[in-house]
């Protein structure tokens, strides 16, 4: 991936994308509790491809914004179509790449009415900012080759500091509507408890292959921990990261900040 250097006439899309690039895949780390989430995220989300995906399949990147798992899964070998509202964005992601097949698909994934269904779509923390997460995996699914993969990645709602409504709580979604879409964490509207990942899966037509939690307090540096990170090794934050995931299934429910997802359209 070509290393970008800020530039004072980017669009201001391409200056807001930038810190996170730093920390995401350029190494000038801010906030190392970001950093160690981050990293987490795409080893597990990139993970659960690799295990049924081989090289050369059709992968639909959503809502990718600045292109990084994009970019990444170009490298990796696969046939990568990036997409996003922004259109703008297109060209930055175009000024990272270095090699692999992409293309580029901007604006509202729903209404490209691509020709042909792909090997896998890819969709990293989306449907926490969807009014109808039911409907939207439904829709993903539809875009996907009967035996081929929804990849998902979502903050676990199952987590003890998640204040936030239960989707399959709620009598009507749709006055969320107004607010969907915003960005970062400002723009969470529900986030998904494991138990519900496996029903709006059945829902959607999917079946649930593999669901993984990961992310600790420390490791994402809640409850004042990113303190800690300043001054404890990463090899020590793995470690404790590593020995977490041993842990019985209902204490990583509540431990874990983020999860991800691999289904399979049969």
């Amino acid at each position: 991936m070509n290393r970008l250097y800020l530039e004072e006439s980017w669009p201001d899309s391409w200056k807001y994308s930038y810190p996170y690039d730093l920390q995401e895949i350029w190494g000038q780390v801010t906030n190392k509790g970001y950093a160690y989430a981050y990293s987490n995220r795409r080893h597990h989300t990139l993970q659960l491809l690799k295990e049924v995906l081989p090289d050369g399949g059709k992968i639909l990147d959503v809502a990718a914004a600045q292109g990084n798992f994009s970019l990444t899964m170009a490298e990796m070998g696969y046939e990568v179509t990036w997409n996003d509202l922004r259109e703008d964005l297109a060209d930055y992601v175009k000024k990272k790449f270095e090699k692999g097949k992409i293309d580029y698909a901007p604006g509202n994934v729903f209404e490209l009415g691509f020709s042909e269904q792909f090997d896998a779509v890819l969709i990293t923390e989306i449907i926490e900012h969807v009014a109808h997460p039911d409907e939207f995996l439904s829709q993903i699914g539809k875009m996907v080759k009967p035996g081929g993969y929804v990849i998902m990645s979502t903050p676990n709602g199952g987590y003890f500091r998640n204040a936030l409504p239960k989707f399959s709580d709620c009598p009507d979604p749709s006055e969320f509507e107004s607010k969907q879409f915003e960005p970062n964490s400002d723009g969470h509207i529900f986030l998904l408890w494991p138990e519900e990942v496996k029903w709006l899966a059945e829902e959607s037509g999917l079946i649930l292959e593999k669901h993984v939690l990961f992310s600790n307090s420390l490791t994402a540096g809640h409850i004042k921990l990113e303190y800690l990170l300043k001054i404890l090794p990463k090899a020590l934050v793995d470690f404790i990261e590593e020995s977490l995931q041993k842990l019985p299934s209902g204490f990583k429910k509540k431990l874990m900040t983020g999860s991800a997802s691999r289904f399979k359209k049969s």
